[in-house]
């Protein structure tokens, strides 16, 4: 748990030391925690909201998040593509490029 809760911390607490324990203290440890959603669907939706909202900064964490929680190469793919309908093809097409290169870096580690 300690190494979940640094994530923050490593990324941007150098700059936003407030902001960091939010997300590793709240956002992590007791939102993600909460018992209405797995956190395999916590990713799921997660992953969705980012890509319709065109978030690629965020996206490339979370589907190593969602990779790491059991959700598949498959799955990625079918929600990019039902999201192409529903957000758009730019929105679509953007997270299929994050997709591919957090693909290719799981490949190599």
């Amino acid at each position: 748990m300690a190494e979940k809760t640094q994530t923050a911390q490593k990324a941007f607490g150098d700059v936003a030391p407030d902001l960091a324990r939010y997300t590793d203290q709240i956002l992590f440890d007791e939102v993600w925690a909460r018992p209405g959603l797995t956190p395999r669907e916590r990713c799921m939706v997660t992953i969705t909201c980012l890509i319709a909202l065109y978030r690629g900064n965020e996206l490339g964490f979370h589907l190593r998040k969602a990779l790491d929680t059991g959700v598949t190469r498959d799955e990625i793919i079918e929600i990019i593509t039902h999201l192409a309908f529903y957000s758009g093809w730019p929105t679509a097409s953007s997270a299929l490029a994050i997709a591919r290169q957090v693909f290719a870096d799981d490949k190599e580690s």
